[in-house]
């Protein structure tokens, strides 16, 4: 039987589960690691990244975009803390992320050891499912606990400490072996219960007003074909969270666009106020999506909860109907269960007429903006001449701040998939540009579009160099306003436009990224401002445009609430 060290069995076993790229920082602890890397003919592609946070962005958009699970790994002491933020979004997003940090030595511990922390402890409350090993033998068996646990039932994000005497310590050949399907998600889908699915069915048929709201796990589940399906049986409107955008084309007549504080806007409020019924469709219905659980008002509509998770089932509303499996075998089984009973489209009513009616007036709301040629330059126009000059395959990768509610209200995603992304789990700033990395590695034949304020922009601006250093085509818009805009915002409607401490100086993004290497435009003119995008989005190389724009806190966002 023959032995081989441990990090070279976890780089086996990395590449067992069809993992192609791992984005990462280096550190002493995790020297073996590397040396296994380099020495080993694996497959995998290292992405070094020039912080622990923006790996573990960048492994999250990376598994958005390729359905894959996303691998970041950092050191020990700072590198550990530095990656959980994005281990953290992931997980609550639902996202698989397996982040590997390095320790220091099992034969070490207690000893006042340089980067000693309890990694275990520390991770725990905040992933899935999480394990320091304290022995090498064990690494097979962990990774493939660590796939199976995120890629099943609810995703979510795993991490992996691994002491530096571990990595060097033998480990049994005969075990190194993994199911590939793990390596994808959803790996293992669940149905839902026959008799849940005639119930909500019979609810649904009796319906004369459905609605569905559709979050994050319908385009995690792939369930787009069958939502459409469904939706066109019953003539029944489509909306969607943030994250839930991409469930349907938002050009199909039943599509309403996003809905809730952040992104929605009156028109899209008024098809949710007129249902009857509402299936929250991999949708948690929490404050943002239901504008602090308002829209549906309790009470009025009967409600149908279908998730994966079934802890989130009836946290927020009374059910009528429950619902727990994966959303494309549920969505699946209602469309069956429907067509079983004799629903045909077109013996019901559609609401397609309401859904055009909201649309239009959102729409000419928003181009009367778009078209302005007031300075400094509107968001609505930054939206508006993307969507002119994009491709429909393209994706958008948005910071959570002024970026985040134009986008989603207003950019018409053509097609059903994931195109749209951005961090809402947790909202932290810095979460675009890295990103995107992992989104064009994860998507390479797309462009992809890395939108973000100012202030993201110096969360995160180190991460221009990986990007020239890959020549990764990518287009980076800033929106400069010089502030925290969404503070801004919430400290003008709640706290008497007190403004402390959200102001800052202006600072010439485009010399900044110029400097980096990439190919830049500073447009303060609006008219100048499509030509500019255009150019950018055909370079063949990385590219930023820096976009002198409105603040948040005196344009017309379709926010609702600042504080959700």
């Amino acid at each position: 039987m023959k032995d081989v060290p441990g990090a070279e069995a976890l780089v086996r076993m990395l590449a067992l589960h069809g993992v192609e790229h791992v984005f990462g920082l280096c550190g002493d602890t995790s020297l073996p690691f590397y040396d296994a890397l380099y020495r080993l003919e694996h497959g995998i592609k290292h992405v070094l990244c020039r912080d622990e946070r923006s790996a573990a962005y960048m492994a999250d958009c990376y598994a958005r975009v390729s359905g894959k699970v996303g691998v970041c790994e950092g050191p020990s002491g700072g590198g550990a803390t530095y990656i959980l933020p994005g281990l953290v979004e992931a997980n609550e997003s639902s996202i698989p992320v397996l982040a590997v940090t390095s320790d220091i030595s099992v034969s070490s511990r207690g000893r006042y050891t340089l980067t000693e922390l309890d990694q275990e402890s520390l991770f725990r409350p905040l992933t899935k499912w999480n394990k320091v090993l304290d022995r090498s033998a064990d690494i097979p068996r962990v990774l493939r606990t660590a796939f199976a646990q995120m890629s099943s039932g609810k995703p979510g994000a795993a991490h992996i400490g691994l002491p530096f005497d571990v990595q060097t310590g033998p480990v049994s050949e005969d075990d190194l072996w993994a199911d590939a399907e793990s390596g994808r998600f959803p790996s293992r889908r669940v149905g839902p219960d026959p008799e849940a699915v005639t119930r909500a069915a019979r609810l649904l048929i009796e319906a004369e007003r459905p609605l569905f709201i559709c979050g994050g796990g319908v385009v995690i589940s792939g369930a787009e074909r069958e939502l459409q399906a469904l939706a066109e049986r019953l003539g029944a409107p489509v909306a969607t969270t943030i994250s839930g955008q991409g469930s349907i084309s938002e050009e199909h007549p039943l599509a309403v666009g996003v809905v809730g504080s952040n992104g929605g806007t009156p028109q899209t409020r008024s098809v949710v106020e007129q249902a009857d019924l509402v299936v929250f469709a991999g949708c948690r219905a929490g404050s943002v999506t239901t504008e602090r659980w308002r829209y549906p008002a309790p009470g009025k509509a009967k409600v149908v909860h279908l998730d994966v998770d079934p802890g989130v089932i009836g946290a927020n509303y009374r059910v009528d109907g429950v619902l727990v499996g994966d959303a494309r075998l549920a969505l699946a089984a209602l469309n069956a269960e429907c067509e079983a009973r004799g629903v045909r489209p077109e013996h019901r009513g559609s609401q397609a007429e309401l859904v055009a009616k909201a649309k239009l007036e959102k729409f000419a709301r928003f181009r009367a903006l778009a078209e302005s040629l007031e300075t400094p330059i509107r968001p609505e126009r930054v939206v508006a001449d993307l969507q002119g000059v994009l491709a429909a395959d393209a994706v958008i990768v948005a910071d959570p701040g002024t970026p985040c509610p134009y986008f989603s209200a207003f950019y018409v995603g053509q097609r059903a998939g994931r195109h749209f992304i951005s961090n809402r789990a947790h909202g932290a700033l810095g979460y675009s540009l890295s990103g995107a990395v992992g989104a064009q590695f994860g998507r390479p034949g797309a462009k992809c579009v890395s939108v973000m304020g100012d202030g993201s922009f110096g969360f995160t601006g180190g991460e221009l160099e990986t990007v020239v250093r890959h020549k990764l085509p990518i287009t980076f818009v800033v929106l400069s306003n010089s502030s925290y805009g969404w503070i801004k915002a919430g400290q003008k409607a709640g706290f008497g436009a007190r403004y402390f401490s959200v102001d800052f100086d202006r600072t010439d993004h485009a010399k900044v990224a110029e400097a980096y290497g990439l190919k830049v435009w500073r447009v303060e003119d609006p008219a100048k401002l499509r030509p500019a995008l255009k150019a950018a989005v055909e370079h063949g190389g990385p590219t930023l445009v820096d976009v002198i724009s409105q603040p948040l806190h005196e344009a017309r966002a379709p926010v609702s609430e600042w504080v959700a």
